[in-house]
């Protein structure tokens, strides 16, 4: 089991942000887009517990900057396998991130209103290499990255519901 935390908080210009890492150039997930978390340890007694402590330790954000507005259903992986329990969180941005440069390339923090527009979408055929025959696959555009993947399916169905200021941020 696996959990990421989807960090959102509302910036001094009103506009709603979500902080997202570029993962380091090395390892199974090799500079992807995606969500602070991990795998569970055996100290983690929920899936809230787990998204906690990894953006913790992955991005310098403490536990005590987070308030957990939900958890959402767990999804599967389609290239490893992992089972992931994504949890909403807002939170209060600390004044500088401090990435773990073995795991963390970069922190992003991302505009929820600029992945809403259209233009910010994409669909690749490159995206999971040995998949036969290849299968289209929707991504967003982020600066010169794309967002694929669990990530993507994570992120989406939340962008309207975030826009729509159905928890407070």
């Amino acid at each position: 089991m696996a959990a990421v935390l989807v960090p959102v908080y509302r910036a001094p210009s009103g506009e709603i942000r979500v902080v997202l890492i570029r993962r380091a150039e090395r390892g199974r997930h090799a500079g992807q887009i995606a969500f602070p978390g991990g795998r569970s340890d055996p100290e983690d007694r929920t899936p809230i517990e787990t998204a906690l402590r990894e953006a913790e330790e992955e991005i310098g954000l403490e536990r005590e900057r987070v308030e957990v507005l939900a958890t959402f259903p767990e999804i599967e992986t389609r290239a490893s396998g992992f089972v992931i329990v994504p949890v909403l969180g807002r939170i209060r941005r600390p004044e500088t991130w401090r990435p773990d440069p073995r795991e963390v390339a970069e922190i992003l923090e991302v505009p929820v209103a600029s992945l809403a527009l259209p233009e910010s979408r994409g669909e690749a055929l490159d995206l999971v290499a040995g998949w036969t025959p290849p299968q289209p696959l929707p991504f967003y555009r982020i600066e010169s990255h794309r967002l694929w993947g669990a990530t993507f399916r994570i992120l989406e169905p939340l962008i309207p519901r975030l826009l729509a200021d159905e928890w407070p941020v």
